[in-house]
């Protein structure tokens, strides 16, 4: 095993990594992923203004010990973020363990991170990024495949994995219709070595999620996933439902503007991106209730451990053939 896979995996109960959920993530959904053996994560513009991110990171630096996983936050590295700098400066003041970044690999924040001793995990659609990520000084990688909520690639995750490990043996984390502790195991026999999940901690108690939106995801499946580009410029997977209350038609989307990129506003449309247009993965016909998080993670817990009997039972079967 890697080096840094092992010391994130240390203080890990479970091989997940809650994915950054752009407005829903809040210290109390961190908190309780973190205490429930999973690394929990947030995009630190949910903390706005920028007073409150530095709330947000004493509060974590003082309610998460050494028995808890470690936290991520999620930064992005886009032009359109004039808060990076601020951002950044915060997250080494406080030696955030983990760092996301998104949209965009620079030398200068990963030497930032390094500078204290944290890892940087970069999250990528394709092998070329992939590369270019490492190339830059990330730890680690974030396969984005075909499924996962808001902004996906449209890879196979099969093919995603099979091509990054040619070459590449650091942390390697799968996103993409991910929500039982079956496709956490699956996700391992590929070859990551983290699960990613984002959209069933959306439906959760602790999540800063319109109650509908919850409601939403827990009477949807993966046939109510649309993927489009028009909501932000950049290809992304959304709930249908919240596309037709938003009166548009799913079924007949304009192409959207990469050039009015625009977290949070949504710049192609009056709807807006993630508040009323509701980011979402294919995963989600596993979630049937709004529960609170620590309960999910141990139904993955479970699911995750009675996948790993069935593999071993089948195995010894084989092995007696």
């Amino acid at each position: 095993m890697h080096p840094i896979t092992a010391k994130l995996k240390a203080r890990m109960k479970l091989p997940v990594i809650g994915s950054p959920l752009f407005i829903i993530s809040n210290p109390e959904l961190v908190i309780a992923q973190c205490k429930a053996g999973i690394i929990g994560s947030f995009p630190s513009l949910n903390a706005r203004p920028l007073p409150q991110f530095e709330e947000w990171l004493q509060r974590l630096s003082t309610e998460l010990g050494p028995d808890d996983a470690p936290y991520a936050v999620n930064l992005i590295v886009h032009k359109s973020t004039d808060r990076l700098m601020d951002d950044l400066a915060l997250c080494v003041k406080y030696k955030v363990p983990v760092i996301i970044t998104s949209l965009g690999a620079r030398e200068d924040v990963n030497e930032a991170i390094h500078s204290y001793g944290g890892i940087v995990l970069h999250d990528i659609i394709n092998n070329r990024f992939a590369k270019k990520a490492i190339e830059k000084g990330a730890d680690g990688l974030i396969a984005v495949a075909a499924g996962a909520g808001g902004h996906a690639g449209t890879l196979s995750p099969f093919a995603l994995i099979q091509e990054i490990r040619e070459w590449f043996d650091g942390p390697l984390a799968l996103s993409g219709s991910m929500a039982t502790g079956d496709a956490v195991l699956a996700a391992e026999a590929m070859g990551a070595d983290f699960g990613y999940i984002g959209s069933a901690f959306i439906a959760t108690k602790e999540a800063r999620a319109d109650q509908g939106y919850k409601d939403m995801i827990v009477e949807s499946g993966a046939s109510d996933i649309v993927y489009s580009d028009l909501f932000t410029g950049v290809s992304g997977n959304y709930l249908k439902p919240s596309i037709v209350k938003a009166g548009l038609d799913p079924d007949n989307l304009p192409k959207g503007d990469y050039s009015t990129m625009n977290f949070g506003s949504g710049g192609n449309t009056d709807a807006k991106a993630w508040k009323d247009i509701w980011g979402c993965g294919q995963g989600i016909g596993a979630v049937k209730a709004v529960l609170p998080a620590a309960e999910l993670v141990a139904r993955l817990k479970r699911e995750y451990a009675a996948a790993r009997a069935r593999l071993a039972s089948s195995s010894q079967a084989l092995a007696a053939e």
